[in-house]
């Protein structure tokens, strides 16, 4: 099955205002998809790469995210550490934008939720919020029915606006409504792009996958992803490089080819880029952390 999917999630909110999941790794339900609900995901094991709107970066046990509405989102484990199925990876809610805009006009001093809210249109990740903490409020909704559940995530969500370290993630927010052809087109791309990044992929063989010419293919590519063609294949080569370093004893160099890049030169350039740090330094860092959190475990 294909990592990314050009998929638009429909919650039928007739039958339930607040809509729990929770689920392991592989599934069928980690796909790229958007909805127009919030999200709120907690990951629960693995390593791997985050993808929201135009953000593409690394995930771990206990990092937990607030997508906005019409955010397109994925959560993809790196593979080089998943040696077998997890049973329990996600555990995630989905609410309403318009019952929340109607509960702060019916009650102003929910007001002070607006502003992580919008936030969220741009995706946030609460850096080192507590990770048991998450996922005791989360099985609290989960375990709940009724306005106690509603009492429940908004508890939640009360905690996290006070929460001071939000990271917002996507540098341009997608343009609302976004279902319709083109972007199905281009999420083909994408899906292509994360499949294929170690390949050689031009413009023009893009723009023949999305059935359009390259002018137009680079102009909607840039709209529906908020990145350049090259810039976009860059971060998906940096991505699975930063899961080779942490995951590999592979050399710098090795990672460099086996990504796609040509050459060292321009690989070491566009990892400062995009991660400020060099290759060999966020090997070092990245398996501080990883020493750290078996620690802790």
């Amino acid at each position: 099955m294909s990592i990314i999917q050009p998929e638009i999630e429909y919650v039928d909110r007739a039958t339930q205002t607040i809509r729990y999941l929770e689920h392991g790794w592989p599934t069928e339900l980690c796909r790229w998809h958007s909805h127009p609900e919030y999200e709120l995901h907690l990951i629960v094991a693995t390593r791997g790469r985050a993808f929201l709107g135009d953000y593409i970066g690394e995930f771990k046990p206990g990092s937990l995210f607030l997508a906005g509405p019409d955010l397109p989102h994925n959560w993809v484990t790196d593979e080089l550490k998943a040696h077998k199925a997890v049973p329990l990876r996600d555990m995630l809610v989905q609410f309403s934008e318009e019952n929340l805009v109607k509960l702060i006009q019916a009650f102003p001093e929910f007001n002070e939720l607006s502003g992580m809210l919008r936030l969220a249109e741009s995706g946030i990740e609460f850096v080192k919020f507590n990770a048991k903490e998450a996922q005791t409020r989360l099985e609290a909704i989960r375990d709940s029915f009724g306005s106690v559940r509603i009492i429940a995530l908004l508890e939640f969500l009360i905690r996290l606006n006070s929460h001071p370290q939000k990271k917002v993630l996507s540098v341009v927010r997608t343009t609302r409504p976004v279902r319709n052809s083109i972007q199905n087109r281009i999420a083909n791309v994408v899906d292509h792009i994360t499949q294929n990044y170690a390949e050689e992929i031009s413009v023009g063989t893009a723009a023949e996958i999305a059935g359009m010419s390259k002018t137009s293919f680079a102009r909607n590519f840039q709209l529906a992803t908020g990145n350049r063609f090259v810039e976009f294949v860059n971060r998906v080569r940096i991505g699975q490089a930063c899961s080779m370093l942490y995951g590999t004893d592979e050399s710098v160099s090795q990672i460099c080819y086996t990504v796609g890049f040509q050459n060292i030169a321009n690989f070491n350039r566009q990892f400062r880029r995009f991660k400020k740090l060099t290759p060999r330094a966020y090997r070092d860092l990245a398996r501080r952390e990883l020493v750290s959190s078996s620690a802790q475990s």
